[in-house]
This record gives C-alpha cells, structure tokens and sequence, in this order.
C-alpha cells in the first residue's frame, strides 16, 4: 500500500500536467471500489478547471473551479496512467475503473485490480467534514506537529510507541515502514509503552519521522508490490531502509557482533513486521 511519501510523489507528479488544466471528459467503466463512484461525477467535473491538488493524510485532493474537489485513495493497488495525445481512442482495460481526458488531449486511467481505492466528491465546503477526512490527526510534516503535541497526546497511551504513532487520530501517513525507520532513528524500542515515553524522546521521535518522511519523498517513495509512480517507474526509498526489512542484517554503523546478537530483530505488533536493533533502541 503506497505511504505518504509516495502518494506525494504522484501527486508532484500530477500537477506537471494536470494542475490548471479543464476536465474535458470523464467515462466510468467500473464503479465500485471502496465506495461506489458517484453517478454524477461527470455532470460535475466535465468542463471545470484543476484549480488546486494537495494532499491530506493519503487522499489526493483536487480543487474544480465549481467549488467541488474529488477525493482519492489508492488504496492498495491504484495507480494513474496516462496517455499523452494518443492518437487512437482509448479501449479499457482489465481493472480500469475511471478515464479523464484533459482539454490538452491527455488521458488519465485510474485502475485499481483490488478496487481497495476511493474516488468520490465531495463540497468544498464540507470537506473536513467528510467521513474521510474527519477523524484525521496532525500531519507529520506541519509545524504543529511537534515534541510537545506528541508528549501531550500520548500521556494516557498504554499501547506500544510503534502502534501510537500508526493511528491516524493522532497522526497521519506515519505507515508501517516508516514507523520502524523514524523509531530507529530516534533509537526508541517500538514495544515501549508510548505513556512511557519522556518529553525530550517525544522530540526526538518527531524530528525522526519528519526527517525519514521528506527523505523518502526525495527519492521517491518506497515501491513495495504494486506501488508505481505516476511515470511507472519504482520508487527508491527502500535502498536506503536501515532496519526495515533486514532481520539478521547489521544495522548502519554497527559496531556490535552480529554473530552474537542475530543483527537486526523482526517482531509483530497488531499484526504487522516490525524491525528494530535491541541494542540501539532502548
């Protein structure tokens, strides 16, 4: 499932091309994904200009001059493909769920094989009322996202630092590679109980997980399964993981015996792999 890092890697991706741009036409070739596409999509996004494209949490946000946005989550499987200028009509493909033609002739194809996605509309007006959107914590590269709100926020956590940090009511797109990475960087144990954690490690903890996140977004994200950017190429991030993924590995500047130690652990926590070094985190 793509992460933070990479659904702003698309979304950079996107407005190259798209940002500005009027929806010319739009076909519906299978409505259900996680929800159903609405009927009315193309009554309301046909001939309406992008006006804005950001991101909240892991929906994609598009802003129609209409006062109207289309939400979007790739689930775990959705992508974008384009067609820049094609010059034969486009036929639909196994999994193709939605086709955009923009006013400059290019085409956009949202397929999505597990149909975990979302696509819907919503007024601009209700957005962060929206059952997507209202339940969201902070984002992790804002500046209130800081020491001290994580401290404040998980006094009363009894679950593991690792579990905390992955619930979106508290904070949004931290998944589950970069909660290892963020954790190791901050040389925190991800079993530690996150009301046990002391302020000046709550500091430390969110300075690692802005600094692993816009790393990851310079190289692209992290290509896992069926995650592509919006071009079809893999992201990088994984060829710089320390921990994740690399259980019986030395961690980066390992100075113990890895022969003694086993090297990096692998846990499970809420039944997701966790990777860590026992003896940096603490």
């Amino acid at each position: 499932m793509p992460e933070l890092p990479e659904v702003e890697t698309v979304l950079t991706g996107m407005k190259e091309f798209l940002l500005g741009q009027t929806i010319r036409d739009v076909k519906i070739f299978s409505p259900k994904l996680r929800n159903i596409i609405p009927k009315n999509l193309r009554k309301v996004v046909v001939n309406q200009r992008v006006l804005a494209m950001s991101r909240r949490a892991k929906y994609m946000l598009w802003t129609l001059e209409n006062d109207q946005t289309i939400i979007i989550h790739f689930g775990m499987t959705g992508v974008f493909r384009t067609r820049v200028r094609p010059n034969e009509k486009y036929h639909p493909e196994k999994h193709d769920h939605v086709w955009f033609e923009l006013e400059d002739g290019t085409e956009l194809i949202y397929r999505d094989p597990r149909r975990f996605g979302v696509m819907d509309l919503c007024p601009n007006a209700q957005l962060e009322q929206s059952c997507y959107l209202n339940h969201l914590g902070y984002e992790p590269l804002d500046r209130s996202f800081s020491g001290r709100s994580l401290f404040d926020q998980i006094q009363r956590r009894k679950i593991a630092i690792k579990q905390a940090i992955m619930d979106q009511k508290l904070v949004v797109g931290v998944g589950n590679i970069y909660a290892s990475e963020s954790l190791f960087l901050a040389q925190i144990d991800p079993d530690r109980a996150a009301n046990q954690l002391t302020y000046e490690e709550a500091v430390r903890l969110v300075s690692a997980i802005k600094k692993i996140l816009k790393s990851a977004i310079r190289a692209g994200g992290s290509t896992l399964r069926d995650y592509r950017r919006i071009g079809g190429e893999r992201g990088y991030f994984q060829a710089s993981f320390s921990v994740y993924d690399r259980e019986g590995q030395p961690c980066p500047d390992c100075q113990c015996d890895v022969k003694k130690t086993g090297g990096i652990k692998r846990i499970v926590q809420g039944n997701r792999s966790t990777f860590y070094c026992p003896t940096k985190q603490r």
